[in-house]
């Protein structure tokens, strides 16, 4: 019996782990590991050298509507439906994890910054789970993004099909195209 409940404690240490390294937020790892607060407060410390940010977690489905963050926000989901449905052995969090990693390495191969946080993205399941967001067919591409719940659906055109016209122009991309020009 005994080494039953180390072997799910180290099981959750190693979730708990793994979520601080992705940079998970106190919040997320109370609601997804059965460890105390305290014992995450000291993991977080001992994993990170500072202890965890303070706050509230993101609260509003608005953030996904906007341009870029609704490009990936509907990567990761779509890659996140797909781990779920492959593989329902496993709990929500894992699957979550997974598609994060995958998201990342994504973003990584074509040279995008991740806009996406861990806690973003689990927080993004937790709306479609609750009903609150739900995903829209692009008319032109066919490609399914993330739109609030209960959103006409009719004649739907995603961000990357009809980018806004201030898309692409941040400061970064500024700099970069400045850059470029005094390399030339």
């Amino acid at each position: 019996m005994a080494t039953k409940s180390v072997v799910a404690e180290v099981r959750e240490i190693t979730l708990a782990i793994e979520l601080i390294e992705l940079g998970a937020r106190l919040q997320l790892l109370e609601a997804e590991t059965s460890l105390s607060r305290d014992r995450l407060i000291k993991l977080y410390k001992e994993l990170k050298g500072v202890s965890p940010p303070k706050g509230m977690l993101p609260f509003s489905t608005d953030w996904f509507m906007t341009w870029q963050p609704n490009i990936h926000s509907s990567l990761f989901h779509g890659i996140y439906r797909f781990m779920a449905a492959n593989d329902k052995s496993q709990p929500t969090i894992h699957a979550i994890v997974k598609s994060y990693r995958l998201y990342l390495e994504h973003a990584a191969l074509y040279g995008d910054e991740p806009v996406l946080s861990l806690t973003r993205a689990w927080t993004l399941v937790r709306y479609f789970e609750s009903g609150m967001l739900q995903t829209n067919v692009c008319t032109r591409c066919r490609g399914r993004f993330v739109a609030h719940a209960y959103e006409l659906r009719a004649g739907y055109v995603c961000g990357l099909c009809q980018p806004p016209s201030r898309a692409g122009k941040t400061r970064k991309a500024g700099a970069d195209r400045e850059a470029g020009r005094i390399a030339a």
